[in-house]
Order: structure tokens, then sequence, then C-alpha cells
């Protein structure tokens, strides 16, 4: 079988599953081409609730197919940076479940998730200097917001691989599950998500993630909109039924 992506929708959740099995999941230029376009057409489905980008089998992603950076390292590099950017614009909630190696590019795409959360027995590395390569300077800003300067020069200047628990503790991951138990709490957790507010979770990534970039003025008028938007679909006035009816809250569809 090819390398490849596999998309399946259940429940409100898209899971992209990450597929060059012979490779520990390495990325291909033509997976890293192919995942932009997918995800733009599953911000398009309002079925779509959260995405779950995971990996085939026991591992998440080993990185880039190192083939490719003989064909031109400035060109692997242009394509991993637009599937990473296109993974942190998707506009609802974003989740990587990972097993086994999370390393190099793999490492990457987890990162530009919203969470991550990892099984016992995950390895984690950012590896550009095992090659000569210069980390993308997006990926090194977003890395640096999850761990802080000091664990970030640790990844990058060594390329060494940590654990789960060093990964906890740093920030690079938020939850471990026991061994064979991450399938169910991916469920668990998207399953959460889907029953909350589309609105609230859209405006919340949006002034998350510009928190620190935007300016005071700006960020206030995107909560005001945000606000109006939850008004005038009705999540607000449902949110506060639900409660006072103590039953579960039945909001709108996903923006």
């Amino acid at each position: 079988m090819e390398p490849g992506l596999n998309t399946y929708v259940s429940d409100g959740t898209a899971t992209v599953v990450l597929r060059n099995p012979a490779k520990l999941n390495a990325m291909t230029p033509r997976m890293w081409r192919e995942l932009p376009p997918l995800l733009a057409r599953l911000a398009a489905d309002g079925s779509v609730r959260s995405l779950v980008l995971t990996g085939e089998g026991g591992t998440f992603c080993a990185g880039a197919d190192i083939a490719s950076l003989r064909a031109g390292a400035g060109e692997a590099q242009e394509l991993s940076v637009a599937a990473e950017e296109a993974v942190a614009a998707f506009p609802r909630p974003t989740l990587a479940a990972i097993r086994g190696h999370c390393v190099g590019g793999g490492a990457q795409l987890a990162a530009a998730c919203d969470l991550r959360f990892a099984e016992e027995g995950a390895v984690f590395g950012v590896t550009p200097a095992k090659l000569g390569v210069v980390y993308p300077a997006s990926a090194t800003r977003r890395l640096v917001r999850l761990v802080g300067p000091t664990a970030a020069k640790y990844l990058l200047f060594s390329g060494e691989l940590i654990d789960c628990a060093r990964a906890l503790r740093t920030g690079l991951v938020d939850e471990v599950s026991a061994a064979g138990g991450l399938d169910a709490r991916v469920a668990e957790f998207t399953a959460v998500l889907a029953s909350r507010s589309s609105v609230t979770q859209t405006a919340a990534k949006e002034l998350v993630d510009g928190a620190g970039h935007v300016p005071p003025e700006e960020a206030e008028r995107r909560a005001a909109h945000w606000a109006a938007r939850a008004q005038a679909n009705g999540d607000t006035a449902e949110g506060a039924a639900a409660f006072l009816e103590r039953r579960t809250p039945r909001f709108g569809p996903a923006l």
C-alpha cells in the first residue's frame, strides 16, 4: 500500500491517520502536500466538531522521509511548514493522539495541534541537528511557546529523544494514558468537545492563539464579535436554559 493519509469522521470527530508503516509513518512529499487541502475540506464540513491527528499502528510519525531531503531540503521544509500551518489554522479543536515515535516532522505536526495526548512508551524528539538542517522559524516559535526557551534549546541542540514523563513535565504533552488506553481516552475527550459550544471553542482558539500577538483593543473587538455570534445562534440562551433545567445543552452546529 502506498504511503498516504486515511480519514474518517465519526460522532463529530474527524480522524486523520498518517500512513507509511514501512518507515514509521514518515511523511513523504506527497503526504505533506495532501494534508492542507484535506484539512480545508474537513474544516468546511459542519459535522466536524474536532480533529484528531494520529499515526497508523504503533507509532505516530518518525518525521520526514529522509529520502526527500536528498531531493532538496528547502522544498521539503516548505512542504512541512505549509502542512504545520494548515494544522495550526484548523478552526476547531485539534488533538494529536501519539504512540511510539513522535520525532522531527512528526513532532512539528503534533506541536501544531491544540492538545497532545500520548500513550506510555511514546518518545519525542526534534532532530534537525542530526541532519544539519535549520529548524523552521514557525516551528521554533511554536516549540518555544509550548515548552519554554530552555527546553526548546535542549531538544534542538541535542536532537535527543525524551520520554513521556519528561514531555509531560515540559508541556510538550498534555496527558499520558496507560498502555492500551489512548483510544478510549481520546474518544472520551472528543465526546466532551462535541457536547460543548462550537462558538465558544472557536472564539477561545482564536483569542488564545492571538494572545501576546494581537493588540488588546483588537482582542476585545474580536471577543465582542464572538459574544454576539453566541447570542445570535442561540448558544448563550441554550447554555443558560440547560443549566437551569439541569439537562444537557443542545448547542448549534460547528462554525
